[in-house]
């Protein structure tokens, strides 16, 4: 059955510097049971909400498929985490994720590419093993809220 398995709200950019400095530390709990979405926006209360820079990859959305079972958001970085959701052969379409708070509207625009940084926070040979499974950046299109559970799906 799809679901999301975890969502990720950071108010700062932890992954700056040097990938062997380590991860900045969080200013606190940055996995959630819940967020809220602003089309054309972002998460509320993340680094990337209403950065025009970002707008088209506000929301980063990835598959809990090609992760190790240990692994979560925070040493991804990506803000959704699904389970049985193709997200990565997604680019160019429409997304469209309902977990019984009302549908959420994406459009998906490009790979989120794996970086240097995965093979510390995961571990050595992430970045080339997640190739073509790094999730997706997307732009959410409408208002509306997530939470962790079942997830209903639709593609256009």
């Amino acid at each position: 059955m799809p679901a999301i398995v975890q969502l990720l709200a950071s108010p700062v950019h932890r992954f700056e510097g040097r990938p062997g400095d380590g991860p900045a530390p969080a200013p606190g709990p940055e996995i959630v049971d819940e967020i809220e979405i602003r089309g054309g926006l972002g998460i509320v209360g993340d680094r990337y909400f209403a950065r025009p820079a970002h707008r088209d990859a506000a929301v980063t959305i990835m598959a809990a498929e090609f992760l190790p079972d240990d692994v979560d958001l925070t040493r991804t970085r990506r803000n959704i985490l699904v389970r049985e959701i193709p997200v990565d052969d997604m680019v160019g379409r429409t997304l469209t994720l309902d977990s019984g708070l009302g549908p959420v509207v994406f459009a998906v625009h490009r790979p989120a590419r794996p970086c240097a940084w995965m093979d510390v926070t995961i571990g050595p040979g992430a970045r080339k093993n997640l190739r073509g499974h790094g999730g997706v950046r997307t732009r959410p299109l409408t208002d509306g809220r997530l939470r962790v559970g079942p997830v209903t799906f639709t593609v256009d």
